[in-house]
């Protein structure tokens, strides 16, 4: 079997440093640590940090918090209410936010000061969305498609800024809508260029293999875009987050393709490319 991998997969920079943070932070303190929700969208690192003491800690047991304690802000980031609550609590807030997500941040925070209304592109539910439109406060709005964009009135003074993992082709388009209600409207292409770097390997690996191996978390955003493109370009693709979950039929395939999300550490890339050699 001949196994064709994407130029660009696996960890991008953000998901690496929140990562390291945590690992750190295991290893040299002796407080509680706890990660504001899950550090990153990829069970195989997550089940492996769990087994090392790191839990996970909702937003509302901030409050229930009894002994000081370390707290992670995962790479998504967080709300200001959130950080503030915490550092009133007397906890150690390590922040893994992405830099990406920090410019976001700044941006919506001084814009909002200004008056701007503040748009964001991207998932509604998604930790990093909601981190932004907290910088933002009240003068948020976050529009996930065109059909949402064609319904909203576009005051003059407004600025659009895209989650990191936006589908950038969505974002030209939802920007494009937006712009035709406003000319004025200031635009953040803030999409990461680790999410466009891999979308564009993908491409340039299409047609190349019988099938693609997707690996990552499912529930993480730009691995699911990653297999959407994916199911477009080649006969067969999978979304799998570690070797077990390799479909059978890829065992008997001539060239198979892989990639791999933001979230997938390398050992698990590996581990995939080993058991497809078995």
């Amino acid at each position: 079997m001949e196994i064709i991998c994407a130029r660009v997969l696996g960890y991008c920079m953000g998901v690496r440093r929140a990562v390291e943070s945590a690992e750190k932070a295991l290893n040299s303190s002796e407080e509680k640590i706890y990660t504001l929700g899950p550090l990153i969208h990829n069970p195989v690192v997550l089940n492996s940090l769990e087994k090392r003491g790191l839990s996970i800690l909702k937003e509302d047991d901030i409050q229930h918090l009894k002994e000081k304690s370390t707290v992670i802000i995962r790479a998504h980031g967080t709300t200001p209410g959130v950080l503030d609550s915490l550092k009133n609590g007397g906890h150690t807030v390590i922040d893994a936010t992405c830099p990406r997500v920090h410019l976001s941040q700044k941006r919506a925070a001084e814009y909002a000061e200004k008056g701007f209304t503040v748009i964001i592109a991207g998932d509604r539910n998604h930790g990093e969305v909601v981190s932004i439109a907290g910088y933002a406060k009240k003068n948020a709005v976050v529009i996930e498609n065109t059909d949402e964009a064609q319904a909203l009135d576009v005051p003059q003074k407004s600025v659009l800024i895209a989650q990191t993992t936006f589908s950038p082709e969505a974002f030209e388009k939802i920007s494009d809508v937006l712009k035709e209600k406003n000319p004025e409207l200031v635009v953040f292409n803030s999409i990461c260029t680790a999410t466009m770097e891999r979308q564009t390997a993908l491409k340039e690996i299409a047609g190349k293999a019988d099938g693609i191996l997707i690996i990552g978390g499912k529930t993480s955003a730009n691995t699911r875009r990653l297999f959407l493109a994916a199911e477009k370009l080649f006969p067969r693709a999978a979304l799998i987050e570690d070797a077990d979950g390799i479909p059978e039929e890829f065992f008997s395939m001539k060239k198979v393709a892989l990639t791999a999300g933001a979230s997938t550490p390398d050992a698990v890339i590996e581990a995939v490319k080993n058991a497809l050699h078995l």
